[in-house]
């Protein structure tokens, strides 16, 4: 589609939007960046915004009523939506009675991007597995880039992708609810559980913002499915593309499995060994399923299986979600600081492989922590509490019976207490399935704390 000169509404500030921005400017296009909160401030918006002509960028905010908003609608050629915004609202309902095309800023990346690109999407996983999979094609690729829903906009590169990219993307159910053209030759949906209901309705809506990854996707190209998760395994039965299922319980015909420990490929009727889980820096069986998904994901691509298992070895994580830290005087340290409501944190304990002493709470957001707690499961040997939630999960661990507990006042002091009971051959660590707020701007804050504290015993 050809935007030079065209109006073009994108709908939604942040990152995606003023990405949106730049890009139709350079293009050549009029934009109009709409965002219903008035009390943005349009220069910092502008200031912000790196494109072509700067005089071609209008900045509408608040409410959209009247002639206002017919004399907008009626000038516009295209309406972009950034993935923050609800696709049912009643001015977008307006606009596409009016017969606008309404695209998201992912369609839009798409459409003047070149390259391939290999898409994941899930409800967990979702970051690893693309920062693994980018790991991959840095170290085959010549040009390659990740982008999508890990933070960095794929029309923020758009315009620098060749023909020979391969552009790796994290996709949220938000991105996908609004593609049309959007095509991956490689796609994997990691697993699905119920989330973002608030936005989606029904579990229905969810899953099938979910599989529209696969959508336009023809038998040239390949799904990846977690073979275990009763949605995307049934899924796979009805898709276009060829399919490659992942297993962590069973060895599959075709696909990529565990097999006593073993990442094993099996593809075009050859098994082939890829490594052993204990080679890998990421624990945890959810991770083990990560590290396949991106295997399965680089070798449909066509990437050599020595270059697949370099990678998975050398990989060491995302940073805060399980992220080894250090061993000191014979304790390892792990920051989960990820881990911000009782379910992420629980991945965190099942991880650990030896005796644990935990650092749990945060900002209270309502959570209950009964799950968490049955977690522990005999690994974790002392739980250091602080924060809002410390009363409230300490009484919820001492209804299940787990009695050995103390509590901190500061961060530093939770630090502390965590290094006077921590024997050489156990682990620390950071899991507080709670949200930072409070001590913290955010989880990235609260984990580069914990760093900064083991890496100065």
């Amino acid at each position: 589609m050809v935007v030079k000169d065209k109006n073009v509404l994108v709908f939604g500030s942040g990152i995606s939007g003023e990405a949106a921005c730049a890009l139709l400017l350079k293009e050549g296009a009029k934009v109009v960046l709409y965002d219903g909160n008035d009390k943005l401030n349009p220069e910092e918006i502008r200031a912000k915004i790196e494109g072509g002509d700067s005089e071609s960028l209008e900045i509408v905010l608040g409410t959209l009523e009247g002639d206002r908003k017919e004399e907008l609608l009626d000038k516009l050629s295209l309406v972009v939506m950034s993935p923050g915004v609800p696709t049912d609202l009643p001015i977008v309902n307006e606009m596409r009675e009016k017969g606008l095309p309404i695209w998201g800023e992912i369609e839009l990346a798409y459409v003047f991007g070149k390259g391939d690109v290999l898409a994941i999407t899930g409800t967990n996983g979702k970051t690893t597995t693309t920062s693994l999979l980018g790991e991959i094609m840095k170290n085959y690729a010549q040009s390659s880039f990740v982008v999508g829903n890990i933070g960095n906009p794929y029309t923020s590169i758009a315009l620098q992708t060749r023909e020979d990219s391969v552009i790796v993307a994290e996709m949220s159910s938000f991105q996908l609810e609004t593609i049309q053209t959007f095509r991956p030759r490689v796609s994997a949906i990691l697993n699905i559980t119920p989330d973002h209901l608030n936005r989606h309705h029904t579990m229905e809506a969810y899953i099938e913002a979910k599989e529209n990854i696969a959508k336009n996707q023809t038998e040239k190209d390949t799904c990846v499915l977690n073979y275990e998760d009763d949605v995307t395994r049934a899924f796979g039965e009805n898709v276009k593309s060829k399919v490659l299922y992942f297993s962590s319980q069973r060895i599959l015909e075709e696909g990529i499995y565990l097999e006593n420990g073993q990442i094993v490929l099996a593809m075009n009727g050859e098994k082939t060994p890829v490594c052993h889980v204990d080679e890998l820096n990421i624990l945890g069986t959810h991770n083990h399923e990560n590290a396949m998904a991106a295997a399965g994901m680089a070798a449909a691509y066509g990437v050599p299986v020595d270059v697949i298992r370099r990678t998975l070895k050398e990989f060491q994580g995302v940073e805060h979600r399980i992220e080894y830290v250090a061993e000191k005087n014979g304790v390892v340290y792990y920051n989960d600081s990820k881990g911000t409501n009782p379910d992420a944190a629980i991945k965190g304990i099942q991880a650990m492989n030896r005796p644990t002493v935990l650092i749990g709470g945060g900002y209270d957001k309502d959570s209950a922590y009964d799950e968490w707690i049955d977690s522990f499961d005999g690994k974790v040997k002392k739980l250091v509490l602080l924060g809002a939630t410390r009363d409230k999960i300490a009484e919820t661990a001492r209804a299940h019976g787990f009695e050995d507990i103390e509590m901190a006042d500061t961060f530093e002091e939770a630090f502390a207490k965590c290094v006077e009971n921590a024997k050489p051959g156990d682990a620390v660590l950071l899991s507080p399935a709670c949200a930072s707020w409070g001590m913290f701007k955010n989880y990235e804050e609260r984990g580069d704390k914990f760093k900064e504290l083991v890496n100065n015993l």
